[in-house]
């Protein structure tokens, strides 16, 4: 059973977290960081705080030392869910992309770095720590990784999709435009142009997606002058125009330049929608942005140095080892800083409402931990193991998928408030959860 200092143990591990947090909801109340640092800040923890800290957690463990069995519990746990969400998506009317990637995270996702390793070390001994070593790998090594790959799928298909005229988007994603403005009272001009900055590289990448903006320059136009801020200059070539630039001709007549052109290209590229080729250049866009995202082949890096590591005995040099830490210690503080800045970005405390917020504590504490049993009795594990293993499937939700849900504009509320109230009630949820399995 847990004592004081067991529990005095997880708290050390758990309060700095919130410590940092609310001094970065402080500083925005402040007025110290503006939403646009804000957005930087987060950034910088997506592309170099996140990765590192993967690489220096997976280059230190014992690929040749791992429980099978639990693995298997874990991959099998998160298929399934994969394999339900699929489904839900392509056969439900009210299926979504968008709320299928929010729901993996939700129920398969939680926080085993910060209070796994210290909880379940204190409620099963010191031996079952390696266990909670090998969930965070996974998650970085496999899971992580597929998160991105469906983060970066969503965004090639909105932008092949919206890049072709704005008349043939899907209901889905119209459903998530009108959904996303409702609670976040229409996107700011400076995250569409970060978001354009981010998924473009090329003049014609630039075309593309300024045009699929068109039909929503009103309300971002609306949105910038109500929070008196100064529009910034696109540049962009309209099909009356014959260079990049500023239009040449007169709104009107730019405007009835598209709409001719749309009209002619439009069925096309209906027809073309699920054909082979729009799913090869899905793919073609979302490896090509998966090879560039330092999030991809950290982990693979650091699995590839351990697997040598402990194969022939290989050191990291001192002077790699700490450039890395550098970096990497301050990996958690920065995410949970991140966390912080949206918060007070947010018109109230629970920032996706109250019906969401307890849709994602069900998933989080009881979907996950359910699935999680059934696929550890199904490979076979049995006694503390698979306590162990449906505990863990009970922690808060990870920090990590917040980075990942903010870098890509995906449910970032529902995600801040899973994160802030699951590390609240998560203690009490697992202490349940523990005595009930000694039963």
């Amino acid at each position: 059973m847990i004592n004081f200092d067991d529990l005095y143990s997880v708290l050390t591990a758990v309060v700095p977290l919130y410590v940092t947090m609310f001094l970065a909801y402080a500083s925005v109340k402040w007025n110290i960081f503006s939403p646009q640092q804000c957005g930087g800040i987060n950034r910088f923890v997506a592309i170099f705080a996140v990765p590192l800290l993967s690489f220096e957690f997976i280059s230190r463990i014992n690929p040749y030392k791992m429980n099978l069995k639990f693995i298997a519990a874990d991959g099998v746990s998160k298929v399934l869910t994969l394999i339900v969400l699929f489904l839900w998506t392509n056969l439900s009317k009210n299926g979504s992309l968008d709320w299928a990637i929010t729901m993996f995270s939700l129920s398969t996702l939680p926080n085993t770095l910060v209070m796994g390793i210290p909880l379940l070390k204190s409620m099963y001994g010191d031996d079952k720590e390696s266990i909670m070593v090998q969930a965070v790998v996974l998650q970085c090594i496999i899971w992580y990784t597929l998160l991105l790959f469906l983060f970066e799928y969503r965004e090639a298909k909105n932008l092949i999709l919206t890049s072709g005229g704005g008349n043939n988007i899907s209901n889905n994603n119209s459903s998530s435009i009108s959904n996303s403005n409702s609670q976040r009272n229409d996107e700011s001009f400076w995250e569409v142009q970060e978001r354009v900055e981010r998924t473009t590289r090329n003049e014609d990448d630039i075309v593309n997606v300024i045009q699929s903006l068109n039909r929503v320059a009103p309300a971002i136009a609306t949105a910038v002058d109500d929070d008196k801020r100064e529009l910034h200059l696109f540049i962009w070539r309209c099909r009356c125009c014959s260079s990049p630039g500023v239009c040449e001709q007169s709104v009107e007549v730019c405007n009835r330049e598209n709409e001719k052109a749309e009209s002619v290209e439009e069925p096309n590229i209906i027809e073309s929608q699920g054909s082979p080729s729009m799913l090869k250049k899905l793919l073609k866009m979302v490896c090509f942005k998966l090879v560039k995202n330092p999030n991809s082949y950290a982990s693979i890096l650091g699995l590839s140095w351990a697997l040598a590591s402990c194969r022939w005995g290989i050191k990291k040099p001192q002077i790699l080892e700490n450039s890395v830490t550098i970096l990497s210690d301050a990996g958690l503080g920065m995410a949970m800083f991140s966390l912080g800045l949206f918060m007070a970005s947010q018109p109230k405390l629970i920032a996706c409402g109250n019906r969401l917020a307890a849709y994602g504590m069900v998933a989080r504490f009881v979907a996950g931990p359910a699935v999680m049993a059934v696929a550890s009795i199904g490979v076979g594990l049995r006694g503390t193991i698979l306590q162990v293993s449906i505990v863990q499937a009970s922690l808060p939700q990870g920090i990590v998928p917040f980075v990942f849900a903010r870098e890509y504009n995906l449910h970032p509320d529902v995600l801040s408030t899973a994160v802030i109230f699951g590390m609240i009630i998560s203690l009490p949820i697992t202490m349940l959860y523990y005595i009930l399995l000694g039963l």
